[in-house]
């Protein structure tokens, strides 16, 4: 069964230009905060509220080694947001194949 609030807050997440940019990096690999805030044109501490979202919605985990924290996409949401997607459109070709079976007259 799917969390509709966990749902929420990973498309609350994902609804951002900049936070897509940051998932968008980060499906390649880990990385410093300091090289995903470097293409976004805004200050660090923005770009930290915007990790935030990130990972309070479990897109991406961070940890701090020494004075450098790091990001990586978080598995578990964005599965949850895909098994969702995915029984939409399975849902919505059950009804477009129930309307051509019936277009047909079979």
């Amino acid at each position: 069964m799917i969390n509709h609030g966990e749902l929420d807050r990973v498309f609350h997440a994902l609804a951002d230009p900049s936070r897509r940019a940051i998932v968008e990096r980060l499906v390649r690999g880990p990385a410093p905060v300091k090289e995903l805030a470097a293409p976004l044109a805004m200050s660090l501490p923005a770009v930290m509220q915007h990790l935030k979202v990130l990972e309070d919605a479990g897109v991406i985990v961070t940890e701090k080694v020494g004075r450098v924290r790091s990001c990586r996409i978080g598995s578990t949401a964005l599965r949850t947001a895909e098994r969702w997607l995915s029984g939409q459109r399975t849902e919505r070709e059950r009804q477009l194949d129930q309307l051509g079976d019936y277009l047909e007259g079979k």
